[in-house]
């Protein structure tokens, strides 16, 4: 299973030089439900919405949410083993839920800090991260 970080999916849909290979949409792909808001926020701030509404639609349609609850924001509001970003502890605490309860889930992200944050809290990156 790969958590998938926003900078992942919108690297995808922006067609930017560094973008997730083909294969990766063949795995099963979690994330948590501020991927949606910051998808949908980035592209609608870029002027894309009519453009890209039905890509976006798509590619989300292949992610499984993992919701906000109380449970997931208490992790966020705990302290993380190096500093972090708003949205990035949120993402992480929501991984750290996952693979707390079992999932044997991967971080896929393009963001440096995050993946940081990921290696220092045992959670592990994902093979397309190398790529």
């Amino acid at each position: 299973m790969i958590y998938l970080d926003t900078s992942v999916v919108l690297a995808h849909l922006l067609a930017e030089d560094r973008s997730p290979p083909p294969s990766l949409w063949d795995d099963t792909l979690v994330s948590s439900r501020l991927l949606e808001f910051e998808v949908w926020t980035r592209i609608h701030a870029l002027g894309l919405t009519k453009t890209h509404a039905e890509v976006v639609q798509a590619t989300l349609d292949r992610v499984g949410f993992l919701e906000l609850t109380r449970t997931v924001l208490a992790r966020a509001l705990e302290p993380f083993p190096i500093r972090v970003r708003t949205l990035d502890a949120l993402h992480l605490a929501a991984a750290h839920f996952l693979n707390e309860r079992g999932s044997r889930l991967e971080i896929f992200t393009y963001d440096g800090r995050m993946a940081a944050a990921a290696r220092v809290m045992n959670l592990p990156l994902s093979r397309f991260c190398d790529e």
